[in-house]
């Protein structure tokens, strides 16, 4: 298992577009993606998981992989997050 945390530092944080980008990437690997924000931790491959957390803009949280390919699942969701979403 890999964690890393990470500064969400887009306007929108984690809410519709962003967050469904995120889910949808995190489901295109076999590995177990979890998402943490405070005490809370949720499956990263459920939207509805994902939103609970009310990840906004300046929220610290700690993406958690593991799996076949937790490498890979975590390189492109750090890059995702890196990249603003692409926005």
């Amino acid at each position: 298992m890999i964690s890393k945390a990470i500064t969400i530092t887009n306007d929108t944080g984690l809410h519709a577009r962003p967050a469904a980008v995120f889910v949808n990437t995190a489901t295109k690997f076999k590995s177990e993606v979890m998402v943490r924000k405070g005490e809370k931790q949720v499956n990263a491959k459920s939207i509805l998981a994902v939103l609970s957390l009310g990840i906004s803009k300046g929220s610290d949280i700690v993406i958690s992989v593991q799996g076949s390919d937790e490498e890979e699942a975590m390189g492109s969701l750090t890059a995702l997050i890196e990249s603003n979403f692409n926005e």
